[in-house]
């Protein structure tokens, strides 16, 4: 049992990093909790609301709760018949709910108190699901990507309201409603193509595709930042680069070589491959890049003007000891309880651990520990490509 730590080998150790400035970072296992060894991974984690619980889902298609402040594990989500895809919690109409969706076919809704389904849209026997998002004037519009289709359910009847055909000729990897502008939907596709459409109305490919952006390769990776969410980040599936403004289509930067930027600016194992960015208030933008032996860094990223990607500002290492799959930062918790004071965030990987990062008070953050792996693995294996959800 995961909450079984008596069980658990717990390590300790310290391990100097340098950045190519030469300025010593350290960096220490504080306690690591491996319960089996088996081949599952950690895809994705996503917080609730109100920060109460996180959501991790894991390659046994399976969705588990944990605490983000405590790490204590709540329970888990079974349902899914094939890899899980995308995940997120509901906003402030819904907050218990979580929802999924997968390659089965379907999106599921969970109430994450009892770990019970409570919903089940399904988009086809033969299709998968690869994302999803809630948005439109009320919230209660679902956006899917399934395969190259666009789906859009009434949330609130569980009705199809429309179908886009026309606008991808392949996967749909992401799905998002813009933030601070609900009626609009951006989708990015395996086929080089991020898509803007206004929802208003009844949506048809002709009257409501807005912009597209060709970012000429497929795509892994979108999210958005600047003061009115003008600006959209992309990483592809090759580890390129690129910031765009959605709202003119304007490209500001392309980075081609950004995984050599990267690399040249620490010390540690070539920069393998990125796995998220990180945005702040305002327009600053962090890359997070990864080597295959699990060691993390946030790289600045310079896209006014000249592009570059700046040495690491933050470095994470001694947690895992795989590929990273999925970043979860907690410095966007509006409230933070002081026992979460320091922490950074969470990690999880095809390790199969969960890793929390503590930093000291200093304004450097020089010094980090993984708390723990709280993932139980089991033997059965069902991996999904990072590159290739699909």
């Amino acid at each position: 049992m995961e909450e079984e730590a008596s069980e658990m080998e717990v390590e300790e150790q310290q391990k100097p990093i340098q950045n190519i400035q030469g300025s010593t970072k350290r960096f220490g296992l504080k306690n690591s909790i491996q319960t089996n060894f088996g081949d599952d991974y950690v895809f994705q984690i996503v917080p609730k609301d109100d920060w109460a619980s996180m959501a991790v889902s894991l390659s046994t298609n399976t969705v588990k709760l944990y605490s983000p402040v405590t790490g204590q594990y709540f329970g888990e989500c079974k349902g899914h018949s094939s890899t899980i895809n995308d995940l997120s919690f509901s906003g402030a109409s819904a907050p218990h709910v979580l929802h999924s969706c997968s390659s089965d076919g379907t999106i599921r809704a969970w109430d994450s108190r009892t770990f019970h389904q409570v919903s089940c849209i399904t988009a086809g026997s033969s299709q998968e699901v690869f994302s999803f998002s809630f948005g439109g004037s009320d919230d209660n519009l679902l956006a899917a990507g399934c395969q190259s289709q666009i789906f859009f359910w009434d949330w609130r009847n569980k009705k199809q309201v429309a179908c886009l055909e026309e606008s991808h000729v392949d996967d749909v990897t992401q799905l998002h409603f813009i933030p601070g502008h609900q009626n609009k939907l951006a989708s990015a596709s395996a086929d080089g193509l991020i898509c803007i459409f206004d929802t208003n109305g009844d949506i048809n490919d002709d009257d409501h595709l807005e912009s597209v952006i060709n970012v000429g390769t497929s795509i892994g990776k979108v999210g958005f930042f600047g003061n009115s969410s003008e600006k959209l980040w992309c990483l592809t599936n090759i580890e390129t680069l690129s910031v765009w403004n959605w709202k003119d289509g304007t490209n500001e930067a392309n980075i081609e070589d950004a995984r050599s930027l990267a690399s040249d600016s620490w010390l540690l194992d070539h920069v393998d491959y990125f796995v998220d960015c990180y945005c702040s208030e305002g327009e600053n933008l962090w890359v997070i890049g990864g080597t295959n032996a699990g060691s993390l860094g946030y790289f600045p990223v310079k896209y006014k003007g000249t592009a570059a990607i700046g040495p690491a500002e933050a470095v994470l290492g001694g947690g895992h000891i795989g590929v990273v799959r999925s970043i979860l930062p907690m410095s966007s918790m509006q409230s933070r309880p002081a026992q979460s004071r320091g922490v950074l965030g969470w990690t999880g990987g095809e390790d199969g651990r969960l890793c929390c990062w503590m930093a000291d008070e200093s304004p450097e953050m020089n010094r980090s520990w993984i708390s723990s792996a709280l993932v139980i693995k089991s033997s059965r294996t069902c991996k999904k490509s990072r590159h290739h959800p699909y």
